[in-house]
């Protein structure tokens, strides 16, 4: 009796040390994983406003008759669009679609005609065709309009200005707007760029802003609601996890080109600085593989061009000649002098210093081929073009932003939605 007391007592001792030693381990495993969360400091995929929404039931939207603003990019994270998920949410009516440039499927470079929707039926309303904002007739029966699309994080990218425009006309008919919230990709911090003047507002220029101003397309609808007195009935699904040092990259979603030729998160990088050349003869690689990842001319040098800039040791950025001949736009089948531009810490880069810098050098070495004059359509402010003209240094036309940028920062933060 006494040995089989023992042999219990052992018994019970053992499976009590095994257990001790499973919760040691099983601690240190957490220990770990929690020391690798932390390192990575990411708190889980993205979700947009829209997979949002879509968690919520849609409840947002029930029982009112939907016009729906989106194209291709209007995915949750399933590959579900927009579009497909609305016209089967119970107690949801959506009635209508509307476009902005490049159409639905955002394939298109020129104007585009309203058509029908093959999957679900529905009216697709071009505002990149006839009209650039929805008119009665397109407006009628609806109660509620949506916008999701996927913007650049750039003044002149024309999708913010098609929901400004849809903002005003919800608001001169009490129709609600809702904004399903997605990442700006180049990051919510870095704002650059010149201030818009106030007299060049345009299809390419909303309202006055930086040329990269640093909010989401949620952020940037409460901005235009007040900063430009539109005082529609404005609803924002924020997203989760998202933060404002994210680049694309950091939201674990797939990258969905939002135009044809801003193919690339590189490329979208270096988009704001890249493309106000084009305005001035200049092409930004539309026709190759690679737009808005070089630039260059048949008059252009790339080899002297690219030793020129390396030469302003730019942060972030390093320069190669890189001839290349388009197939279609500008120089369309032309041998181009070229230099490709290379990012070496996209946190670094300024894309607007960079413009300036190309700028100067090709204005110095080329002033017969290329006049500043001609980048104030994108560029949006007269003191700059004055200043390029005048041979001012980069640096200090940069440095002329900041009291704009300052009064701007003030501004914005009133309406953050994320850290």
């Amino acid at each position: 009796m006494k040995n089989l007391r023992f042999t219990r007592d052992c018994a019970w001792q053992a499976r009590a040390l095994r257990t001790v030693l499973c919760v040691v381990l099983a601690a240190s495993a957490c220990g770990a994983a929690d020391a690798r969360v932390k390192k990575s400091g990411r708190p889980g995929r993205v979700q947009t406003g829209l997979d949002v929404l879509e968690a919520q039931k849609f409840a947002a939207l029930r029982n009112k008759h939907v016009g729906l603003i989106t194209n291709h990019t209007g995915l949750d994270s399933q590959g579900h669009s927009t579009a497909d998920l609305l016209s089967h949410a119970p107690g949801v009516h959506l009635v209508a679609l509307f476009s902005p440039e490049h159409g639905l499927a955002g394939r298109n470079d020129e104007k585009i005609a309203s058509s029908k929707d093959a999957a679900t039926g529905l009216p697709i309303f071009s505002l990149y065709g006839e009209t650039q904002r929805p008119t009665d007739e397109m407006l009628q029966g609806i109660d509620a309009l949506v916008f999701d699309v996927q913007d650049a994080g750039v003044r002149f990218y024309t999708y913010t200005t098609t929901m400004g425009y849809c903002m005003e006309e919800a608001a001169k008919r009490k129709i609600a707007f809702y904004v399903l919230d997605r990442p700006n990709p180049v990051g919510g911090n870095i704002v650059e760029g010149p201030m818009l003047d106030a007299d060049k507002t345009s299809f390419t220029a909303y309202i006055p802003l930086p040329v990269r101003y640093g909010l989401t397309i949620g952020e940037l609808a409460q901005f235009f609601n007040s900063e430009n007195h539109i005082n529609c009935d404005l609803h924002v699904i924020a997203m989760k996890n998202w933060h404002r040092n994210y680049f694309f990259e950091s939201t674990g979603a797939r990258w969905i080109p939002p135009s044809p030729n801003l193919r690339t998160l590189k490329g979208a990088v270096l988009y704001p600085g890249i493309e106000i050349l084009q305005s001035a003869g200049v092409s930004v690689g539309r026709g190759t593989e690679t737009p808005f990842e070089q630039f260059g001319a048949p008059w252009i040098n790339g080899e002297e061009v690219a030793a020129a800039l390396n030469e302003r040791h730019l942060a972030g950025l390093r320069f190669a000649n890189q001839p290349f001949i388009p197939v279609m736009g500008l120089y369309s089948g032309q041998r181009c002098g070229g230099v490709s531009v290379r990012i070496t810490d996209r946190q670094a880069v300024r894309a607007m210093r960079m413009g300036m810098e190309i700028a100067t050098i090709l204005k110095k070495l080329y002033p017969e081929k290329f006049d500043p004059e001609k980048l104030l359509v994108l560029v949006g402010n007269a003191e700059t073009i004055g200043e390029l003209h005048a041979g001012t240094p980069p640096e200090k036309i940069e440095e002329s932003w900041n009291a704009d940028i300052d009064t701007f920062e003030q501004s914005r933060k009133k309406y953050f939605l994320y850290k």
